[in-house]
């Protein structure tokens, strides 16, 4: 073999080489980027939870807004009810982070099961059915509503 045969394939071999090794960095990068945008998600999701839990532990801070405790007549109902949402709040993160890719079906599906039997429950139905504001993922918000209206329907 001539030199600048072997001086071409060497070539060759090194872009190759290059362009594998920006093709890995990109996905690296997007998969890196995914997994801060559910990080992201999960803590703003987790501040709100804090919100709620205050609300449990003291029902009277729950009055501050009007709308959070529109339909709620007492200090039981209101701790339900956030109580209720506190629990959906975990499970936004669940459902967030499979849709984006970062929790594997099978452990997905097992908390699909445990929300199936959480919303049977009364005070489960009443905080769902309640007018008061509830700061959810539109999608997941809806997501919810199917699966609450499957879930009552079904009883």
């Amino acid at each position: 073999m001539q030199p600048i045969y072997l001086q071409i394939i060497l070539q060759a071999l090194s872009s190759f080489a290059i362009a594998g090794g920006l093709i890995f960095t990109a996905v690296q990068f997007r998969s890196a980027r995914r997994a801060q945008h559910v990080a992201n998600f999960a803590k703003m999701v987790e501040l709100q939870f804090q919100l709620r839990k205050m609300r449990v532990d003291d029902p009277s801070l729950a009055r501050v807004y009007k709308h959070d405790v529109e339909d709620l007549n007492d200090d039981e109902e209101i701790r339900f009810y956030f109580m209720n949402l506190m629990q959906l709040s975990i499970f936004e993160i669940v459902w967030f982070a499979h849709k984006h890719g970062q929790i594997p079906d099978d452990y997905f599906e097992s908390w699909v099961k445990r929300m199936v039997e959480i919303e049977r429950e009364d005070s489960f139905r009443q905080m769902i059915r309640n007018p008061s504001m509830k700061i959810l993922h539109d999608e997941f918000q809806r997501y919810i509503t199917r699966m609450t209206a499957t879930v009552n329907k079904d009883r």
